[in-house]
């Protein structure tokens, strides 16, 4: 009876029974994924703190929330310039149930970072990894406060990398680059709480969603990279981030086949507009100049121009290798500091 003897080892009949008595153990019950958001969960959640910021408008008192995650023992927390936007003061709730006052640090809003710092002390900090290591398709897990349902997680896949969003601060703008974006849900209150990966390792700041109407199970996060480091750095430090301004607008475009023969850039960015009397202008840039090099160092986009616009370029004198009508040439320009 060879088909029956199929059928009995297929649903285990010849292995013995569980007695109804008998509870699985934890690694039965869970399955692999379960057991990686659930130690993800026990690693990142104690760092997520559920954030409530007030601030003064026209003499009455607003009051937003959000969420940020501990990055030192000291209360240094991270979280996203949005959430504490105009405000002096606030709290910060942690799952142990400690309510601690915070000060606010320093915002960025043209990354959409903020620092603030906790009156208190041995917090358990976030272990921060480097998101350029992502692949699309692992897992996250989100953790964060969503319509004030506090140490909310959810899970999900990285959709997406090199996504970006343009801020805002002022009458400047910039591109936020090397944004990740993520299934996991995410909704109100979870900005500026924590993107971790399958280790436990904090690789974004949950930012930003689409809506009811436009998209579902589409969310963004600014990456822990070397570049968000030095403006998470900047912060604790300065309270500010300095950047240096060019004065062009541009974008991608392939360098020439000839061009790339001679100086071995296959692209760099084309100039669309310079700002008048901009740093840009005085060093005789124009519109349609394909940009290869500042500094010796490629450059194929607008993110490449600016991590190279840090504060250490401003009011250095600085080397552009530019193609122009055929020919390579060689410019001077001096950055300013960027007001916003």
């Amino acid at each position: 009876m060879p088909d029956l003897q199929w059928l009995e080892s297929f649903v285990g009949a010849d292995q013995p029974s569980r007695r109804s008595h008998e509870r699985p153990s934890e690694s039965e019950a869970l399955d692999a994924y379960s057991s990686i958001v659930v130690k993800v969960a026990e690693l990142v959640g104690p760092s997520v703190a559920d954030l409530r910021v007030y601030r003064r408008t026209g003499g009455r008192r607003h009051e937003g929330s959000g969420s940020g995650v501990a990055i030192t023992p000291d209360g240094f927390i991270l979280t996203s310039a949005h959430v504490v936007e105009g405000a002096d003061r606030g709290e910060a709730t942690f799952s142990d149930g400690r309510e601690l006052m915070l000060e606010i640090v320093g915002t960025d809003p043209l990354s959409d970072l903020a620092v603030v710092r906790a009156t208190g002390s041995e917090l358990l900090p976030a272990t921060l990894a480097d998101a350029s290591e992502l692949k699309v398709g692992q897992l996250v897990v989100a953790i964060g406060n969503p319509l004030g349902f506090a140490g909310s997680v959810t899970a999900g896949v990285v959709s997406a990398l090199g996504r970006s969003f343009a801020t805002r601060a002022g009458a400047v703008t910039r591109l936020v680059e090397n944004v990740i974006q993520t299934d996991a849900a995410l909704h109100p209150g979870n900005s500026g709480g924590a993107l971790a990966d399958s280790k436990g390792r904090l690789v974004g700041i949950n930012t930003a969603l689409v809506g009811p109407g436009t998209g579902q199970g589409l969310g963004l996060a600014v990456p822990i990279n070397a570049a968000t480091r030095r403006i998470v750095a900047a912060l604790m430090t300065h309270g500010r981030v300095r950047r240096a301004y060019f004065g062009i607008v541009g974008g991608p475009r392939p360098a020439p086949p000839r061009v790339e023969r001679e100086t071995g850039r296959s692209s760099g960015i084309e100039i669309v507009e310079v700002m008048p009397g901009s740093p840009a202008d005085r060093a005789g840039l124009r519109s349609e100049d394909l940009i290869l090099e500042v500094a010796g160092e490629p450059v194929g986009g607008m993110d490449d121009l600016q991590r190279l616009a840090d504060g250490a370029a401003v009011e250095r004198s600085l080397t552009l290798t530019v193609y122009r009508n055929g020919d390579l040439v060689t410019l001077q320009v001096t950055p300013t500091e960027l007001r916003t």
